[in-house]
């Protein structure tokens, strides 16, 4: 039993390793956590990040392809680190209130670009998860170029948020614009990676996204709803919005929590029934 479950748990996190939000990681990181303050330790943290993924990634599998993400996410993290230990006072401060928009767009290009050339990034961890013989159909790259798309124009919801944070608001460490919404656009982004794939599969096969399947609409939206319970805590604790709006957003997120895994699940809300005594 022992065996099957370290083979279960091995092939979960060799699937994980093998996904293209490992690639995701250093940039996630990196628009979370930089701000006033924050520059030159989070770009050291998301750096070593993006080095780790390129040698895991060598390790495990010698002779595999270099991604475009990984090259790309080095680079930009090693000018960043550059830049930042010979900037003056004046750049550092335009560093730490402007990188974080800056390495969204920078996501954002190199998504939409890799999609302009037709080789979407999310392709190059796919094909080292499926059979060579459906790298080129249809469905396959419809899949990548979708996935590519949702994860740009995400980090352009970050982005936008952030520049509207930090030009608009004059706020750099705004919650709504530089956590909440950010956050948000990438639990989504997340969530979609994992629930398109079987989508396309299920419409491969004459099917379509039903109540009581994985593929439902409700089970693409349940993290994005539990999401919606911290944010309201944390509005509460820091007073960043009122009172009434904090307990909105966990009252709407535990009961959407509720609807849509009865959709994903394919549950009636009844009570449940008593047996006879």
């Amino acid at each position: 039993m022992n065996a099957i479950v370290d083979l279960g748990a091995g092939r979960r996190l060799s699937g994980f390793l093998d996904s293209p939000v490992v690639g995701m990681l250093p940039w996630i990181v990196f628009s979370v956590l930089v701000g006033p303050g924050r520059f030159e330790f989070v770009v050291v943290v998301s750096l070593a990040l993006a080095l780790l993924v390129l040698v895991v990634d060598r390790l495990r599998r010698p002779g595999r392809s270099v991604k475009i993400l990984e090259v790309c996410e080095v680079a930009f993290f090693a000018a960043l680190a550059i830049v930042g230990l010979f900037a003056s006072a004046g750049t550092l401060r335009w560093l730490e209130t402007y990188s974080r928009e800056l390495s969204n767009f920078t996501l954002v290009a190199i998504a939409f670009v890799s999609i302009a050339v037709r080789e979407p990034f999310t392709v190059q961890y796919a094909r080292e998860r499926v059979d060579r013989s459906l790298w080129n159909t249809r469905g396959f790259l419809h899949t990548n170029y979708v996935i590519t798309a949702v994860w740009g124009l995400a980090f352009l919801v970050a982005g936008v948020a952030g520049l509207i944070g930090d030009l608009v608001l004059d706020q750099p460490d705004n919650i709504w614009t530089h956590w909440v919404i950010q956050i948000g656009a990438i639990i989504l982004a997340l969530r979609f990676t994992k629930w398109y794939p079987p989508v396309v599969r299920e419409r491969s096969h004459g099917g379509k996204p039903s109540r009581g399947s994985p593929t439902s609409v409700g089970a693409l939206f349940v993290p994005f709803a539990g999401y919606l319970v911290p944010v309201g805590i944390v509005v509460l604790a820091f007073g960043s919005g009122p009172t009434w709006l904090g307990i909105a957003l966990i009252v709407l997120g535990a009961l959407l929590v509720r609807v849509f895994r009865l959709d994903a699940n394919g549950e009636r809300a009844t009570e449940p029934r008593r047996d006879a005594e």
